[in-house]
């Protein structure tokens, strides 16, 4: 959860290394620009938001959070995300835009990969969300659903329905319902965790 100047920080520096994301220069902002990168704006304004919202005891931070929250909104109606605050740890990178919906239950640890047309969610009515590890690769189509857990670096394959637990680390899980498929080193998924 970002409560700090520094926390704030710490979660832009990892997202854009996540991301890819090169040096904030001179020549940077001015191709930002011209060739606008609409996917790593989302990520600043959700952890800008995000620190806002968390320290909105102050009338700076509510005002601030104002200004932001409605431009977080714009841009999220615009590349097709609904995902709410203090869900994600450090170090995100959502590939690229497309229909991503996150339960405001759930919650995914660092440096989490994302792609489009991806579901976690309640299910049932219940309010219990899926409680998600650290260096989680999250594929194309993956729907992640109910109250469970999914350990450290794992895979989620393409399209996969996952609506049980996986406890053991270092695997990929695919299939409907999702199963495990093989061992992995999610390394050569999260290239940025070398």
């Amino acid at each position: 959860m970002i409560n700090t100047k520094q926390d704030l920080l710490f979660y832009l520096k990892s997202d854009k290394i996540a991301l890819g994301v090169k040096s904030t220069g001179c020549l940077s902002s001015i191709m930002f620009v011209f060739y606008p990168n609409y996917v790593a704006k989302f990520q600043k304004l959700l952890r800008v938001c995000e620190y806002h919202k968390n320290n909105s005891k102050s009338l700076y931070h509510k005002l601030m959070f104002g200004i932001n929250y409605f431009t977080y909104l714009r841009l999220s109606a615009k590349l097709g995300f609904s995902i709410p605050f203090n869900v994600f740890g450090p170090g995100l990178a959502i590939v690229h835009y497309g229909t991503i919906v996150v339960n405001a239950n759930a919650k995914v640890g660092a440096n989490c990969r994302i792609h489009p047309s991806t579901c976690i969610g309640a299910s049932g009515g219940k309010s219990e969300a899926p409680k998600i590890g650290d260096n989680v690769y999250i594929g194309p189509g993956a729907k992640i659903y109910g109250d469970i857990v999914i350990a450290n670096n794992i895979a989620v394959a393409a399209n996969a329905a996952v609506n049980t637990s996986f406890f053991e680390e270092g695997i990929l899980i695919a299939g409907v319902p999702a199963v495990k498929i093989k061992e992995i080193d999610i390394s050569l998924l999260i290239r940025h965790l070398k």
